[in-house]
């Protein structure tokens, strides 16, 4: 005789999720029964990856980085729950049972998916995925000299030290002497604290 389970899928989950609390729950109170309590201001002072604090901390913060943040949440949980939705629409017993189950869940998930992409196109035309650029601009100078004299100049090809003697290298070679394979002057000492 098959043994049929008197907990459903959902029972044990909800079971699983009921003893996570409790383990929290039950690290939190040993912790605070144990943990020694006792503050001073270094303790109560911010921490900032081992720096001391500078300024203000209500400065003026780019509100692009809160936006895209709660945009990734927003689709990421909902798409938690698509998971569940192929579990079940995966299932062939209830398929069976009633082939308008397999229609509805199908119908279900395509709204579903139509409302995260009405949500994509909406934040996506609010221009809220766009980074804010910084704008380049040509500056505008007043100069009695015309912009075709700056582009002629531009064009010109010009050679480079056509006044350099012809003997240069040799006379570079004679200002730098040759370099010895001789052992550095300076021997680092590291003392142990």
């Amino acid at each position: 005789m098959a043994e049929i389970s008197s907990i459903t899928e959902f029972g044990k989950i909800l079971i699983f999720l009921i003893t996570g609390l409790v383990f929290i729950g039950f690290a939190f109170g040993i912790n605070k029964i144990i943990a020694p309590h006792h503050p001073n201001p270094e303790k109560n002072s911010s921490y900032e990856c081992g720096e001391e604090t500078t300024g203000n901390s209500w400065i003026q913060f780019n509100s692009r980085f809160y936006v895209i943040a709660l945009i990734f949440l927003l689709f990421d949980v909902e798409m938690i729950f698509v998971f569940p939705w192929a579990t079940i629409f995966s299932n062939q017993d209830l398929i069976e049972i009633n082939a308008r189950w397999g229609w509805f869940a199908f119908v279900e998930m395509l709204i579903f998916i139509g409302i995260l992409l009405l949500g994509l196109i909406y934040v996506w035309k609010k221009k809220d995925l766009e980074w804010i650029k910084p704008i380049s601009y040509i500056p505008k100078v007043k100069t009695a000299i015309p912009i075709e004299a700056y582009q002629e100049i531009n064009l010109n090809n010009y050679i480079l030290n056509k006044n350099k003697p012809a003997n240069m290298e040799e006379i570079v070679a004679e200002k730098i002497p040759e370099q010895s394979s001789a052992l550095p002057k300076f021997i680092p000492r590291f003392k142990k604290a």
